[in-house]
């Protein structure tokens, strides 16, 4: 990650924090700063000619994180979350046609890519890992680590064979079971 970023995250991440223990004063400061932030993400997107509209995502992402701060999971990245609220204000805004005027047809598909909104954010890994980690989280914690080393990490199934002392057979098993397991509980099934 830079370092633009990781302080950034930091300077917000402990506001919001603090703020969430009844700090009125870092809470103050966490919406005016996160509201620059934010000014800065929707004008990069949409592009300095529709200031406006930017503006009116930045009030109506404010007042989301305002509405649903008690969901914001203090050990989570706090940019992650703030910028998926924004990506889907984002995505709102431009299904509502107010964007479709300032985005040329060759970005539209960019915008709603896996990762064009976060295009050369370290924002989108953050939240990759996060969601990654919700799902592994269903799956026992060795099936967990199965998972984890061998599709995530790139090890061998030998390698984790020989770092767990499980045959090279039950890591496929324990791995196969897993997402198994995770396919059947988010709805992964063919039907």
């Amino acid at each position: 990650m830079s370092d633009g970023f990781e302080a950034t995250e930091a300077r917000l991440g402990a506001l919001i924090r603090e703020g969430l223990a009844g700090d009125a004063a870092s809470y103050r400061t966490l919406l005016r700063e996160l509201g620059a932030h934010l000014r800065r993400y929707f004008l990069r997107r949409l592009g300095p000619d529709r200031a406006a509209d930017a503006e009116d995502l930045v009030q109506e992402t404010l007042m989301a994180v305002h509405s649903h701060r008690a969901t914001y999971e203090p050990e989570r990245p706090f940019t992650a979350w703030v910028h998926a609220i924004a990506r889907y204000k984002l995505i709102d805004h431009v299904r509502r046609g107010r964007g479709r005027t300032s985005l040329p047809v060759e970005d539209a598909e960019a915008l709603f890519a896996a990762d064009g909104l976060f295009a050369g954010d370290e924002t989108q890994a953050a939240m990759d890992r996060r969601d990654i980690e919700r799902l592994l989280a269903a799956v026992p914690p060795q099936t967990r680590t199965l998972i984890r080393q061998v599709k995530l990490e790139g090890r061998s199934i030998a390698e984790v064979s020989a770092r767990s002392g499980l045959s090279e057979s039950a890591v496929k098993v324990g791995i196969h079971r897993g997402l198994k397991a995770l396919a059947a509980r988010f709805g992964g099934r063919n039907r």
